[in-house]
């Protein structure tokens, strides 16, 4: 071996024992050093965790209880109120009635044997049906008069009627202006007439009775003489009299009647060379005929209507106008 081998050697075998001591002094200095934490032996540490596990298990287990019977107590104290309900008032909380009680089959099958439908959904669909006839009859008969009356009215100048000059039973002038503003019944006739006009002018009284009570006051009753040679003003408020106040007499010329006969399209006829004084007979058309309020045709009304069969006409046609209508 060398010398520098030699030397190498040496030095290491005499700093072996130095690293040994200095290991050991850095252990006697961890063992010596205060520690803050407990040592225990590992069989020990499990056997306290599983202890504690049981300790809290049991509590739990108690305190799960406890709450069980606390919901039990509840139920058991709401169905005692219910009982007691229930035994106060049979169904206190609806108004429904109480459903048949079905235990068997067959009692189940006989409920539904008639269906959706009853006795009360019979009677139900018979009064809605009568409801709905009587609606649609009315209604047919309501257009059917809407219908009468848009006919007869003309196109710039009304078919039956028109403008008239003549003079009431007071004296006073009468126009056609006159009759606006209610429903007027026109009658042609003559106070020297021996069983027409009688009869017809009785049947008009109790029109117009019939149609004040229902109506009330919207119905101007006219008759116009077809003889104003004899039909004087005094003449014709004394013959009028006997039949009803309310009915207003117009007479006039000669001329003028026969004009307005032939506005509202009346037949009269005189017997010619008549002397004064001497007794005759005017043959004439015999109708009612209604205007409405704005002086337009509405229907004529012939002998074959009794009184209350032309009063429920008239009324029918009152209540289906929608215009101005005076009831003073």
């Amino acid at each position: 071996m060398s010398r520098p081998c030699l030397a190498i050697s040496r030095t290491v075998k005499t700093l072996r024992p130095a690293a040994g001591l200095s290991s050991e002094l850095h252990a006697s200095r961890f063992l010596t050093r205060p520690s803050k934490r407990t040592f225990t032996t590992s069989r020990s540490s499990n056997f306290v965790t599983r202890q504690q596990m049981i300790e809290y298990g049991s509590l739990w287990k108690a305190r799960f209880e406890r709450i069980r019977e606390a919901e039990r107590q509840k139920v058991r104290s709401f169905r005692t109120s219910c009982r007691s309900v229930t035994a106060q008032s049979s169904r206190a909380f609806s108004s429904t009635p109480a459903r048949l009680k079905v235990r068997t089959v067959q009692q189940a099958r006989s409920r539904y044997l008639s269906g959706p439908f009853s006795m009360a959904a019979g009677v139900l669909f018979l009064i809605v049906g009568a409801g709905l006839t009587i609606y649609f009859r009315l209604e047919k008969d309501r257009l059917a008069r809407k219908r009468i009356a848009e006919q007869t009215k003309g196109i710039g100048k009304a078919k039956v009627g028109g403008p008239f000059d003549l003079i009431d039973q007071d004296g006073n002038r009468f126009t056609s202006e006159d009759l606006l503003g209610k429903y007027a019944l026109v009658y042609f006739g003559f106070t020297h007439c021996p069983d027409i006009c009688p009869d017809e002018l009785d049947k008009m009284a109790v029109m117009i009775d019939l149609v004040k009570n229902k109506c009330g006051n919207v119905l101007r009753p006219i008759f116009i003489t077809c003889d104003p040679a004899r039909d004087t003003p005094a003449v014709t408020k004394e013959y009028l009299h006997e039949f009803h106040p309310d009915i207003i007499g117009l007479t006039g010329e000669y001329e003028n009647i026969k004009q307005t006969c032939k506005a509202y399209r009346v037949y009269f006829s005189t017997p010619p060379n008549v002397t004064p004084g001497q007794d005759y007979l005017v043959d004439h058309s015999i109708y009612f005929y209604l205007m409405d309020p704005e002086g337009d045709f509405v229907e004529a009304i012939g002998r074959n209507f009794t009184a209350e069969e032309a009063a429920k006409v008239i009324q029918s046609h009152i209540k289906d106008w929608r215009g101005y209508l005076d009831k003073k």
